[in-house]
């Protein structure tokens, strides 16, 4: 890859426009591309308006309706659902060396890796949030970088230029357990994007509700499940919260309160107030009338459970109450997600 590498992203939603616009204020040489009209005139009229602790700054720029010439870098900024599709329309414009970077939540190297080969697949896990509340502008809900690492496990020269590209957005770290670090990654986006869908809600009320974060723990306490039979050893999500140990037990599952139990909740309410702005991509990807990205999160511990012979119940009503909020025959709401909370969880008030 070159030290000036022509960057082609992918997308321009949420996460998308906040590296877009960020690398060209740095002077990069970036090209974004959407399908969207409404976000390319947007942009086209008013520049990519970037707010970030409530100062908006404006970026002059486009967005091109499909790749144009010939890229170094390829960051993929798209839903899940169009991830592959975004990758084989990238590809005959990507130099023989391109790097692709997959910022997508989920479990979506392996995929990109069948279309471009595995030795060019960056994964990039994102602790961060953002969102675009109208078409190019786009707002950043949570602090936060990066953690960037190959399948392979190996830690080379593209990788590390990579990552000096992207401190202009956040902090990077570099990892060899990229597995480990994303299934972690996927266990929180499992629990938070179902609270923030189902609910229609930011985060931050819905993490002060104890039946709701008892809902979250149930969900990634399958997920971790699942992963330890995949052979995953979990890395701590932004070096904090550590997958293994918020896992609800059969002592926590069995208490009512508990000295353990009250301190995975007191983790899990500090984690969501943290990203409390945080709005779900999924319900955004809903109300726009495209396909949420259900399949590629909690959809995965679903399938990847039945292969193992590992139950979750609580998972796969996600997946179908989803489903349905994106099929019309259910909406979001607090009701709907209440449906969903463990039985056994207290209904106890604010805490």
């Amino acid at each position: 890859m070159k030290p000036q590498p022509r960057i082609l992203v992918m997308g321009a939603g949420g996460i998308g426009g906040v590296v877009t616009s960020t690398l060209l204020e740095v002077g990069a040489t970036v090209t974004a591309v959407s399908t969207n009209p409404r976000i390319r005139a947007a942009v086209d009229q008013l520049g990519f308006r970037r707010v970030e602790d409530g100062e908006e700054r404006v970026v002059r720029g486009r967005i091109a309706p499909a790749p144009e010439g010939t890229y170094d870098l390829c960051i993929l900024a798209t839903q899940p659902p169009s991830v592959e599709e975004a990758t084989r329309t990238a590809l005959p414009h990507l130099a023989d060396d391109a790097q692709v970077v997959v910022l997508q939540n989920g479990l979506c190297e392996e995929r990109i890796a069948a279309i471009v080969g595995a030795p060019r697949v960056i994964g990039g896990i994102v602790a961060w949030g953002a969102s675009m509340p109208e078409p190019g502008r786009y707002e950043r809900t949570a602090a936060g970088g990066f953690s960037l690492g190959r399948l392979s496990g190996e830690i080379d020269d593209d990788l590390r230029r990579v990552g000096e590209l992207l401190e202009a957005i956040g902090p990077v770290t570099l990892t060899r357990n990229l597995a480990g670090a994303r299934w972690s990654k996927l266990a929180l986006n499992c629990a938070v994007s179902a609270l923030g869908t189902i609910a229609g809600e930011r985060l931050g009320p819905l993490v002060r509700q104890r039946r709701y974060r008892r809902l979250a723990l149930e969900i990634m306490t399958e997920a971790v499940a699942v992963a330890k039979a995949e052979r995953v050893t979990l890395e701590k999500v932004a070096g904090t919260l550590d997958l293994d140990w918020i896992a609800l037990s059969e002592a926590d599952r069995a208490a009512s309160a508990s000295m353990s139990l009250t301190a995975k909740h007191a983790l899990l309410l500090a984690v969501g107030l943290r990203y409390r702005r945080m709005r779900s991509s999924m319900l955004a990807a809903i109300e726009r009338g495209r396909l949420p990205a259900i399949d590629f999160l909690n959809g995965e511990i679903v399938t990847r459970g039945a292969k193992h012979g590992i139950p979750t119940p609580f998972n796969a009503r996600v997946v179908e109450t989803v489903w349905a909020i994106a099929n019309g025959t259910q909406r979001s709401s607090r009701e709907t997600l209440d449906r969903l909370c463990a039985p056994e969880a207290p209904a106890a008030p604010t805490a």
